[in-house]
């Protein structure tokens, strides 16, 4: 198999718009490997109304949909497949697959995200996909016409709490502070939405259920008073972990250099300690976590590939 001028892990903004721009760019063989299908998280967004040049309401499914054919249309190959390592030998990358197999690259573009963090509360793990969820749009069918409770205080939290409270009856908004890190737009729409009850200054203490399912939520206020929310179901939006694994290598090191939240360091143009080996979108360093910075990374990224691979080949 041909080595590949250049190998895109992750197939998010990042790494469809880098896909995109290397491929129209002059890279002629590059590969996007990606375990499921391409878009990323945002594909699990209920609203967009932030994406330049897109008005109205429209959900993240609908936005990145286009985006996949628009790529291959130059020619970008997708392999739906995991890949556990990223390694490199001399000048070539090896892209190690879940299937045991190899490809080699001259250059990699890794964009492989962030997964959401666990509250970590009682019973969390014990009720997930029984009525705890970090996906509204994906689970919040399930509730219409019920109440659900929201942990959480940031952009992601309060968007899908206004997103439940067009199905649920009532939404509990549960934030360990009394004001909330999320835009000022969004938090005017959150505290001028009827169904929306705000528990502020309290922490989720426990999820408690049965065989069924979540039956309540039990909340810790700073003074040490605790609530019981009686609700079938919970979502929890506090953070997300960076995806870094896949540059873990045998001895436990990192293939780049990290800092100390694992986000991996990057310069300007997106390239990382290690020539030839570039990071976007989430996992690099004071990523903003938006679909546009994302997609801004990954054609920077695309572009520092391209000079990189000419350099070394001619």
């Amino acid at each position: 198999m041909a080595i590949l001028d250049c190998a895109i892990i992750g197939g998010g903004p990042a790494g469809l718009t880098a896909g995109l721009y290397t491929t129209r760019g002059g890279l002629e063989n590059v590969t996007m490997f990606e375990k499921g299908l391409p878009g990323g998280q945002i594909m699990n967004s209920s609203e967009i109304e932030n994406y330049p040049g897109v008005t109205g309401e429209i959900t993240g499914m609908e936005l990145m949909t286009p985006w996949p054919e628009q790529c291959q249309k130059f020619g970008l190959k997708h392999e739906m497949v995991n890949i556990t390592r990223v390694s490199k030998s001399g000048d070539i990358f090896t892209i190690h697959k879940e299937d045991g197999t190899t490809a080699e690259a001259h250059s990699v573009i890794i964009g492989t995200g962030s997964s959401p963090r666990r509250a970590g509360f009682k019973g969390e793990d014990e009720f997930f996909g029984r009525g705890v969820s970090t996906c509204a749009t994906c689970d919040g069918f399930f509730y219409k016409g019920k109440e659900v409770a929201v942990i959480g205080g940031g952009d992601t939290a309060l968007e899908e709490a206004l997103y439940l409270a067009k199905l649920c009856t009532k939404v509990y908004l549960v934030h360990r502070r009394d004001t909330f890190r999320a835009a000022p737009n969004t938090i005017k729409r959150v505290k001028n939405t009827q169904n929306i009850e705000l528990v502020l200054n309290s922490s989720p203490d426990e999820v408690y259920g049965d065989n069924m399912g979540v039956t309540g939520l039990r909340v810790k206020n700073k003074a040490g008073e605790t609530r019981e929310i009686v609700v079938p179901g919970v979502f929890t939006f506090v953070g997300n972990d960076i995806n870094n694994e896949t540059l873990i290598q045998e001895d436990g090191s990192f293939l780049c250099d990290i800092n100390e939240l694992g986000q991996v360091k990057v310069t300007l143009k997106m390239e990382t300690s290690t020539p030839g080996l570039f990071a976007t979108g989430d996992m690099r360093q004071d990523a903003p976590k938006q679909v546009v910075s994302a997609a801004g990374d990954g054609a920077v990224a695309a572009l520092s590939a391209i000079s990189y691979v000419d350099e070394l080949l001619n």
